[in-house]
């Protein structure tokens, strides 16, 4: 029987099927004695701050991969300290003697009816969430351990209605061959989680689970978003070929690791590595030349409170320190738009992506950027320090900017504290300063190139709505175009220039963007050995030709088509 869904990351599996429920008992309509109302009322209360107490945990560990996935347990936090729903709970326990597992069960089905019949994809998906709460509260309303993904005897298919965000950061993803599930879109957070550990994943896959049976061998090929229930022995020895060569694919990717990173006619590329400070992010700094990026928001989200100056000087020399003469470029914290901090009370914004967010949340809090910027500049004696703006619109936030750390500079001496000489430069990010990048690059020592928000703006598409995902097109010719002004107007000035959005790791852009002028590359670690391996197999003159087919492109499937077919040329060529 074969099934078809949508691929949300590639890849190809043979193995047997482990179902996975998230079942927990589901409570019956129960109303309760007066005389035991205070008693669910406080064990709604203690089992609230259980809930809290995981999610800080969950929080913790997904941020050591990747501060985006921290982020998804701190929304999770908000939700179990909702405002409205923590008066309906115990309303209904107190008024109309609710037990507290019905009363959770019931409140919270009403927010779900109502995010799942929303037109939009983007919040109905946020369903997902609220359901992961509700089924962690009444865990432990039960008393029930988290069984989760965790303890998987043998490597398996994973199968699900839907995989939440919890059950993806417990996963033993070194026992998951491939996921597949009957719900659940390219864009919710379980599927982000997921996507990071390099696991083969379908979703959207109608009526799977009355299909599926546990322990059912089945093919997964993730590239073309099908699944083979019961398949026959040729088809399973066609996919075992197929997932053998996958996993020998990812082993010989690995051995480039730590290699000198150069193109086939000795070119130096720079690799960048981004980082949230984090043990797991500085193990791999032997296999990087820098850091490309080092996202300081990862401080802001650990606690309640906002870091202090001295705490701060302590995480950002502890980078410093292991890259030695290295350049460690730290962005000043990138705070709004996706990225909420429970530290902060931020204002609702119609439209946050345009609003008060990053740079521009920084000149409206002085005391908090100039602390920032002050253990920085304390930092810098520790190693090679460069300091990057995000959210940069104009040649005066530039300036504005370089008041502050003068100003932060002035205050250090006067106050006979030591700091270091420091490089200064910028996220391009939004178009209007792309446009002026040749007067930019004029005002400070480096720049990187923010691609994602770069596509957004540009094409006018919020990369977080699947609903105009199809409008969010890095291979834009425009956005090609634009980033190409970029580069040569850095390189005029002998100013360096890398990029450092996902685009800087897409396998299939990389001999586009070194045919542009590009010779700086920024990433997650996951991504390196797949990178160095890409550009060990170009020639710098092929890619220039490359780059001047690309530019003469007028749609951005003719971009794909000119880039697929060089990729496929060169895999022949090999």
């Amino acid at each position: 029987m074969k099934l078809q869904g949508k691929s949300a990351a590639p890849g190809v599996a043979v193995g047997s099927i482990f179902i996975h429920s998230n079942y927990i008992k589901q409570p019956k309509e129960t109303i309760i004695p007066a005389g035991e109302v205070d008693s669910h009322l406080n064990q709604y209360l203690s089992v609230k701050k259980e809930a809290l107490k995981e999610l800080e945990k969950l929080q913790l560990s997904a941020g050591k991969k990747d501060p985006k996935k921290a982020v998804i347990f701190i929304a999770h936090k908000e939700i179990v300290e909702d405002v409205i729903i923590n008066e309906e709970i115990p309303a209904k326990i107190k008024n109309e003697h609710w037990s507290g597992d019905w009363a959770i069960c019931q409140v919270y089905e009403t927010v779900l009816s109502v995010l799942k019949k929303t037109p939009d994809p983007l919040i109905s998906e946020r369903a997902s969430d609220f359901e992961d709460v509700r089924t962690l509260l009444l865990r432990l309303w039960y008393g029930s351990k988290n069984s989760g993904l965790g303890n998987l005897k043998e490597p398996v298919i994973i199968a699900a209605k839907e995989l939440l965000p919890s059950d993806a950061v417990n996963m033993e993803k070194d026992k998951v061959l491939a996921i597949l599930t009957e719900t659940g879109g390219l864009t919710s957070h379980a599927a982000i989680i997921a996507k990071g550990y390099g696991i083969p994943i379908i979703l959207g896959i109608p009526g799977f689970l009355e299909k599926a049976k546990h322990g059912q061998l089945a093919v997964v090929d993730a590239n073309e978003g099908i699944v083979i229930l019961d398949p026959d022995s040729s088809s399973v020895e066609e996919y075992k070929k197929k997932a053998d060569a996958f996993l020998q694919d990812k082993k010989d990717i690995e051995t480039y690791l730590d290699k000198e990173c150069y193109t086939a006619c000795a070119v130096k590329i720079d690799i960048g590595l981004n980082i949230s400070n984090t043990d797991e992010d500085l193990a791999a700094a032997q296999y990087a030349d820098s850091v490309g990026v080092f996202r300081t928001e990862f401080l802001y989200m650990e606690k309640d409170i906002l870091p202090s100056e001295d705490e701060q000087f302590i995480h950002y020399s502890k980078v410093l320190e292991c890259f030695g003469d290295r350049p460690v470029i730290i962005r000043t914290m990138d705070i709004g738009g996706d990225k909420n901090v429970p530290c902060m009370t931020m204002p609702r914004e119609d439209n946050p992506f345009l609003g008060n967010r990053a740079l521009r949340l920084c000149f409206s809090n002085p005391g908090i950027f100039t602390t920032q910027i002050r253990a920085l500049l304390r930092a810098a004696v520790q190693g090679n320090l460069w300091l990057m703006l995000p959210m940069v619109a104009s040649i005066n936030d530039i300036r504005k900017a370089k008041e502050f750390i003068s100003s932060a500079a002035a205050e250090l001496k006067k106050e006979g504290k030591p700091f270091g000489k420091i490089k200064i430069g910028i996220m391009i990010e939004i178009p209007s300063i792309a446009i002026m990048a040749d007067l930019a690059a004029k005002e400070v020592d480096f720049a990187s190139i923010g691609t994602n928000d770069l596509c957004q703006y540009l094409c006018a598409a919020d990369r977080m709505n699947s609903e105009v995902e199809d409008y969010y097109d890095p291979y834009h010719p425009a956005h090609i175009k634009l980033i190409k002004e970029v580069i040569t107007a850095f390189n005029s000035e002998g100013k360096p220039i890398s990029v450092c959005g996902e685009f800087g790791s897409d396998l299939m852009a990389i001999p586009l963007l070194i045919g542009l002028g590009l010779h700086k590359l920024s990433m997650n670690a996951s991504a390196i050995p797949a990178v160095k391996r890409v550009i060990a197999g170009c020639i710098v003159k092929d890619c220039e030709s490359l780059a001047e087919r690309v530019l003469a492109c007028i749609t951005a499937d003719e971009v794909k088509a000119v880039l697929l077919g060089y990729s496929k040329s060169r895999m022949h060529d090999a």
